[in-house]
């Protein structure tokens, strides 16, 4: 399945990802409205990974230009009260609005983009709570398709269909889910097989520096750094990798010749894609890779 993704990532400023063929935005920081114009129409699931500013103020716009009964359906941490809020703001600020689904997720929900394709949210590390309570979230998105059990692969034809006559299709059928796109959200690398099998993963690399390179703050939201996701990708399963939510601080030449370096040192021969700060990519997947 072909998909186009298009984004902003720019750590502190601006996050969103559309995956245009699925109608859904990961995400959906400020600016969002202004890049895509007609295309966010397209747009019917919202997946926010956590209430950061960042992450969700183009909800604002996206709304007033895209609300319509039933859609878009924005699903959010299912105990952050940011989302509550804002729909209670949106209401009354923008009534035509009250159409919009909003949908507290988390771990063990599966929302259903079409009857072929569901979406997985998944507790990551971003916020620290206690682990009952979820306020920031990655998510999978995968295809799912019914394919005739192994041991009955082999049968005939007419055989299988006396299975079916009898038994029900059920009864031939087994469900196999393939992740189409990982998203990871903003998130340290903590399980390095999260995302193993992923077709496409999209994954924050906030920090180019070492751990002793990074300052600390006991307070903030953790986030990724760029070395310790290349050496997770190197011992997993990923079709291509988009790196986003680089700091500022960072020039393009800095970032490109990090990531160049590192494919080196771990062996990653991938497609590696990236979005620098202050930059809008349109469908990033048919760019150059940096590692290419």
């Amino acid at each position: 399945m072909r998909i186009t993704i298009s984004g902003y990532s720019t750590a502190l400023f601006s996050t969103w990802y559309l995956l245009e063929e699925l109608g859904i935005l990961m995400d959906a920081g400020d600016g969002l409205t202004s890049a895509l114009l007609q295309k966010s129409r397209k747009i019917n699931y919202v997946f926010i990974s956590h209430a950061d500013r960042d992450h969700l103020t183009g909800l604002v716009q996206l709304n007033q230009l895209n609300a319509r009964d039933g859609f878009p359906v924005i699903c959010y941490p299912r105990d952050s009260k940011s989302f509550p809020a804002m729909a209670d703001f949106l209401q009354r600020f923008d009534p035509h609005t009250s159409g919009i689904q909003w949908r507290a997720v988390g771990p063990g929900d599966e929302i259903w983009v079409r009857d072929d394709v569901v979406v997985v949210p998944i507790r990551n590390e971003h916020v620290t709570t206690d682990h009952h309570i979820i306020r920031s979230l990655s998510y999978k998105v995968m295809q799912v398709k019914q394919k005739v059990k192994p041991e009955l692969a082999t049968l005939p034809p007419a055989t299988l269909k006396e299975i079916i006559m009898e038994k029900g299709k059920e009864s031939t059928t087994m469900e196999v889910r393939t992740n189409l796109v990982g998203y990871s959200g903003d998130t340290p690398v903590k399980d390095l097989q999260r995302w193993d099998q992923s077709g496409i993963l999209i994954h924050e690399a906030t920090f180019l520096a070492s751990e002793g390179d990074v300052k600390v703050v006991a307070h903030k939201n953790k986030h990724s750094k760029l070395e310790e996701v290349m050496e997770m990708v190197s011992h997993i399963s990923v079709e291509q990798l988009i790196l986003g939510h680089f700091s500022s601080r960072y020039s393009a030449e800095q970032i490109d010749h990090a990531i160049k370096d590192l494919c080196n040192k771990y062996a990653i021969n991938i497609p590696v894609f990236r979005l620098l700060p202050g930059l809008t990519v349109k469908d990033i997947l048919s760019g150059h890779p940096v590692n290419k």
